[in-house]
């Protein structure tokens, strides 16, 4: 824990103030321990940020435990429960509303500080699971150790040790913490990365997690250089604050059009920066040298990207939609209204689910509109359907048909009519399949 502490007397001063999030397990428990420690040294003031998501029958208790084990050590204690979620991404959501309330305490009570207790191994697990799904330079750093934000400074203290020494730190100092079994399920991306990945790379160099944290501070060092000369030609590009000329876009450096175009989604996702993918960056790229004067094409939850009479801009459209395009990754809210979601597995065979091999497609997935002259080779027929006899068939309203989702790959082959039809390309529940879709 050397480095962990060596980092703390580097930030903290007397009588600073620190809001640390903490639910009850091992590495939060660990890093609470820790700062008490330092407030026998330091004096400062400690106040435990816990949120209860009430998603597992232990939540409620742990909340008591938490509320009694703060009570004893004279720790200011602020809870919140989480009683609805809506139809976001799980994850996603359920982190913006746990951010939402830990800057709502860092302002009531005038901290420094932010702390959380992600510590090595999550860094490793961030950059990877970035690094397959995709993402922009910022996002392939994973977190740093520190982050300025406005008016106090995030800490990561534990980011220099691994989950091993946390539990064996724990073990020394007696410590006792609440297990999530969650955290062992198969069922979520990071616990596989944990579970099949890590082991080897540990096995490979037991302090690879010094190796991503020096990754992770070079590429921020080289991004932060990138974004400077970024936001200088922006400003020589961009025009209203919301504009860029694209023309004059055309003419820049391929880095700086990627770091422009991502630094826009940044600055308008905010919060939900983690629906963007590097593919979204290419979407852009691709609509801005269309030789088409007017276009446009549907980004994650319903954001357009829109191309029109020479400048590029983003927007929440709320006018009649005539086409839409949005690439599919893990999770689409679409114009009509329904939304289409990956998902892991499905007992139902009805035409709300989809299930298909990557092999049989040429990825990544999209949905659109549909296109004059459509046809689908429908599954259990032979030969191919148009689509628009489809929707006569089902006796869907010409109205809903401009809408109506139709996922493709990316040769624009039909592979899915969600809620209608299925294409060949669905796979039999006996037959290998890597992506399940749910139309809801």
């Amino acid at each position: 824990m050397k480095m962990v502490n060596d980092f703390l007397m580097s930030i903290l001063s007397e009588g600073d103030t620190v809001v640390l999030g903490c639910s009850g397990g091992p590495d939060s428990m660990a890093l609470m321990d820790i700062l008490l420690k330092y407030r026998k040294k330091m004096n400062i003031s400690i106040v435990c940020a816990h949120v209860n998501h009430k998603l597992r029958v232990e939540s409620d208790d742990e909340l008591v435990y938490l509320e009694k084990y703060c009570k004893r050590h004279h720790i200011i204690f602020e809870s919140m429960v989480i009683k609805n979620y809506g139809d976001d991404n799980f994850h996603n959501e359920a982190r913006n509303i746990r951010y939402r309330f830990f800057e709502e305490l860092v302002n009531k009570y005038n901290a420094k500080y932010l702390m959380t207790a992600h510590h090595g191994d999550d860094l490793i697990e961030t950059v990877l699971m970035r690094i397959v799904r995709g993402s922009t330079a910022h996002g392939y750093s994973g977190f740093e150790k520190l982050i300025k934000k406005n008016g106090y400074y995030i800490a990561r203290p534990l980011i220099f040790v691994t989950k091993d020494e946390i539990l064996e730190y724990d073990k020394k100092n007696c410590i006792s913490y609440a297990i999530d079994k969650s955290n062992f399920s198969s069922k979520y991306t990071r616990n596989r990365y944990r579970k099949d990945v890590l082991p080897f790379l540990k096995k490979e160099d037991k302090n690879v997690h010094l190796k991503f944290l020096k990754y992770s501070a070079i590429l921020s060092e080289y991004d932060n250089y990138i974004e400077e000369e970024a936001l200088k030609k922006f400003k020589m590009v961009c025009f209203d604050g919301k504009y860029v000329d694209i023309e004059k876009f055309e003419k820049l450096d391929k880095v700086i059009q990627n770091k422009i175009i991502n630094k826009m989604l940044e600055d308008y996702y905010q919060d939900d920066l983690i629906l963007i993918a590097d593919i979204h960056t290419d979407l852009i790229k691709s609509l801005m040298q269309s030789k088409r004067t007017n276009s446009s094409v549907y980004l994650p939850n319903g954001v357009k990207a829109i191309k029109s009479y020479g400048k590029f801009y983003l927007d929440n459209e709320t006018d009649q939609i005539d086409e839409y395009e949005i690439e599919l990754f893990d999770y689409v809210n679409l114009p009509n209204g329904k939304n289409i979601k990956r998902i892991d597995d499905v007992s139902t065979s009805d035409n709300n689910y989809c299930r298909l091999n990557s092999n049989d497609l040429v990825l990544p997935l999209r949905v659109r509109t549909r296109k004059s002259g459509d046809k689908m080779k429908v599954k259990g027929l032979n030969g191919t359907k148009k689509i628009k006899d489809i929707f006569i068939d089902s006796k869907i309203p010409v109205k809903n048909r401009d809408l109506w989702p139709v996922v493709v790959d990316s040769e624009d082959t039909i592979v899915w009519l969600p809620g209608l039809k299925k294409s060949k390309f669905d796979v039999s529940k006996n037959k290998k399949c890597d992506i399940i879709l749910k139309y809801y």
